[in-house]
């Protein structure tokens, strides 16, 4: 693992290994792509802004999220099918995060059930994300299978009527390898994403189960029978977000699927600032995703008033190249970054990392 000192020499490794078909599906994203790029160079057309001579004397990253602490801001993102990636897949991941003291979040579609990764990993701070299904009993058990198992919160993803076009799934006529099963599912649910069609096995697969006729009276129900804290993922809106939080949403993670599912939407680091604002005076927290690969955009995530950042290709990669052991050196490299940009900016511990700290690139173009 020593070789590897950044989350893009993570990935160019991961890509070399990986199969064709999974190599697109993790790497891809909706259409031309114009948002899955921008999702990266949004971050570099904002400027830290460093404080001199502060007298630095050490560097904290630990923080709280809903309540738990954590070793720093930084989760991983729940990401689908994980053992097409190492055959470990989701375990390897969870036994990382605990080892690591981060926010693992585990997908509804993943070839890992919820079980088996509860017991992989008893001591890590795991969330669940969750779609609601037309069948709403189907979502019931999910959400009481987590809840038996110690998740401590629902990523609740809100962007997702349906499966955006990703045109590479649909020119590899991409679908689940045969050996592989949806792990949380029984009968045709777990299997019937090895069907591809005319496309993409997975749009064929959450075709006629998602319930696209969802409001945010979704959450009232979800409220309804669990007590664990909902976060709403996907919003890009700040009116969106208010409505999650009055709708009972304890957090919101801005977030656009890693660019999946709309192409043209904001980057959500463009987004944030809006969600932020609009939430402003609410006890909520407000998180993000998309395009994060290195310490410094994290920083910048946090000065504009994300409380954690949650990473999903990144720990992908890691996992590819070296199941557990690649993740912990993903989440090491990112810890190591951090906190050389929050003692180099002059901020030793996370709560300084204040909305005074960065510039867009256009403020100085003023001058």
């Amino acid at each position: 693992m020593d070789k590897y000192i950044s989350i893009k020499d993570l990935e160019d490794a991961a890509l070399e290994v990986l199969p064709k078909a999974t190599r697109d599906y993790y790497k891809s994203g909706a259409t031309d792509e114009f948002t899955l790029a921008e999702n990266k160079r949004a971050f570099q057309r904002i400027r830290i802004r460093p404080k001199c001579l502060v007298g630095i004397k050490g560097c904290e990253l630990k923080t709280t999220v809903l309540g738990e602490t954590v070793s720093m801001p930084i989760a991983i993102a729940p990401s689908a099918m994980q053992r097409m990636a190492h055959p470990d897949g989701e375990t390897a991941n969870v036994k990382a995060a605990q080892t690591k003291g981060v926010v693992y979040t585990l997908s509804t579609i993943s070839t890992s059930s919820i079980e088996e990764v509860a017991e992989a990993a008893p001591n890590a701070l795991k969330w669940f994300q969750l779609y609601i299904y037309n069948d709403r009993e189907i979502t019931k058990k999910l959400v009481q299978r987590a809840e038996k198992a110690g998740f401590k919160a629902l990523l609740l993803t809100v962007d997702t009527p349906l499966f955006g076009v990703r045109r590479a799934d649909v020119r590899n006529k991409f679908n689940l390898p045969k050996h592989l099963n949806l792990a949380n599912f029984e009968g045709d649910m777990s299997t019937k994403i090895h069907e591809s069609g005319e496309g993409s096995g997975l749009n064929h697969y959450v075709s006629g189960l998602f319930d696209k006729g969802l409001t945010w009276d979704a959450i009232k129900w979800l409220k309804s029978i669990t007590k664990l804290p909902i976060v709403a993922k996907g919003v890009l809106r700040g009116d969106d977000a208010v409505r999650a939080v009055e709708a009972g949403c304890a957090a919101v993670l801005v977030s656009n699927h890693g660019a999946r599912q709309l192409d043209g939407v904001p980057a959500t680091i463009e987004a944030l600032p809006e969600v932020v604002s609009a939430l402003r005076g609410r006890d909520v927290e407000v998180y993000m995703d998309g395009g994060v690969s290195t310490g410094t955009d994290v920083y910048k995530a946090l000065a504009i008033g994300a409380k954690m950042v949650f990473v999903g290709r990144p720990a992908l990669w890691g996992l590819a190249v070296g199941g557990q052991a690649g993740v912990e050196k993903m989440l090491d490299i990112f810890r190591s970054e951090l906190e050389y940009t929050l003692q180099l900016a002059g901020t030793p511990d996370v709560a300084q990392v204040t909305r005074d700290m960065v510039k867009h690139e256009s403020e100085y173009a003023k001058l």
